[in-house]
């Protein structure tokens, strides 16, 4: 892996919970409009520009882009960001309720992603990495980090520890109860040097992003005349987290109808294809479970694994996908069937079964979060893992680590 300390372009201190908005694919939009009406610092208006624009504004057009460029613009010229003088690394630990996880703030490079050293386990789809890539190429800034992993490494751990032991110069609970704490890390020789022996990382959230990172540079590259390589476009911020700290929560399923069949009679359907037990528990206690939710009841689908199964076909998703939604519901392709919806988050579960009790939805499926070995399995196979098979909680927040290209 290649590191290298950047000068950050961030809040001040006391406006950093003011600034910090949660990425741009997070949330829908109403709620995004109303937290940046209420806020004229909050990042969403650089980093979701829509909130500034009537509904239904002409994409084509890239006045979303502009209107980020602009902002962020007026942001830096207000105080609400700043750049720093000299280059850092920094260390950014964020905790929900018992959770913590740290990581190592930096830019990676895009000859990495390039190369398959950072790993990717999802697809992307064409326009969003293209209007991402317009994000970067019209504002001239990487808005928000690359959620990325490595395996534990005890030197960076002893390292991470040691920086953790002084005092963090940023810290701020935001709205949602979660705390961010960042350690600027003025000397970086001894985390670059131990970043080298790092053969592999991985894309855990933010597989767009780094697309147009990619795209960004690359497009540049090939439009500057006197490239020389040493460029800010070559170069993207990510966090970097060791992959013991991470937690990864399920992402739920609901279908809004039974393609035509009864609950009675989908429900022996069913029985036909998994073992059935009828539950009050809502979530699956280990893998090769799934819970289903029912005509207001709960149950519990399990089968017995396939040793010979690749590492995608083995995940639960895979299966429930290829025995139940596949061929039974009719759901062909889960990436882009308007029948299927996912959520993910600690409050899923309670959402799902909401949704089926309301009658937006006809069945439910709890699964068992899928875990960062499997990922990191699947990135390693170089296959990837079924749509909305993974989220990760608790979320970076924009704004605190902006890199400009020049």
């Amino acid at each position: 892996m290649r590191i290298k300390p950047f000068e950050a372009i961030r809040p001040p201190a006391r406006l950093a919970v003011e600034v910090a908005s949660l990425p741009y694919d997070v949330g829908d939009l109403e709620d995004a409009r109303a937290i940046a009406d209420a806020n004229p610092r909050s990042f969403l208006h650089v980093e979701r520009p829509e909130v500034d624009l009537p509904d239904h504004y002409d994409m084509s057009s890239g006045i979303d882009h502009h209107t980020a460029a602009k902002n962020l613009t007026l942001f830096l010229r207000e105080g609400w960001l700043e750049r720093e003088s000299t280059p850092a690394l920094y260390l950014y630990r964020i905790t929900l309720g018992d959770h913590r996880q740290t990581g190592v703030v930096a830019c990676c490079h895009i000859e990495d992603y390039e190369n398959n050293i950072i790993r990717k386990h999802e697809k992307t789809k064409k326009p969003v990495e293209d209007q991402r890539t317009l994000h970067v190429q019209i504002t001239g800034a990487h808005t928000g980090p690359i959620f990325l992993l490595f395996r534990d490494d005890p030197k960076i751990t002893a390292k991470m520890d040691a920086i953790l032991a002084g005092q963090p110069f940023m810290d701020f609970t935001a709205i949602d109860g979660i705390q961010h704490e960042v350690w600027r890390i003025s000397d970086s020789r001894d985390l670059i040097d131990a970043f080298a022996a790092i053969p592999l990382s991985y894309v855990a959230d933010g597989h767009h992003r780094t697309a147009a990172a990619a795209r960004a540079g690359m497009e540049r590259r090939a439009n500057n005349p006197n490239h020389r390589g040493d460029e800010e476009y070559n170069w993207f911020p990510a966090v970097l987290f060791p992959a013991s700290h991470l937690k990864v929560l399920a992402y739920n399923r609901t279908l809004k109808d039974l393609n035509g069949l009864t609950p009675q009679a989908f429900l022996e359907k069913v029985r036909g294809i998994f073992t059935v037990t009828q539950t009050s528990v809502s979530a699956p206690a280990h893998p090769g479970e799934v819970s289903m939710y029912l005509a207001g009841q709960w149950y519990s689908l399990s089968w017995t694994p396939d040793p010979n199964a690749d590492p995608v076909s083995a995940l639960d998703v895979s299966v429930l996908q290829s025995r139940l939604l596949g061929p039974v519901l009719g759901i062909d392709d889960p990436r882009t069937n308007s029948r299927i919806e996912y959520a993910g988050g600690f409050d899923s579960v309670e959402r799902i079964s909401k949704k089926v009790d309301t009658g937006r939805a006809a069945v439910a499926f709890s699964v068992h979060p899928t875990t960062v070995d499997q990922l990191m399995a699947i990135a390693d196979a170089d296959q990837i893992m079924p749509p909305k098979s993974t989220w990760f909680e608790p979320k970076l927040r924009s704004g605190l680590f902006v890199h400009a290209l020049d």
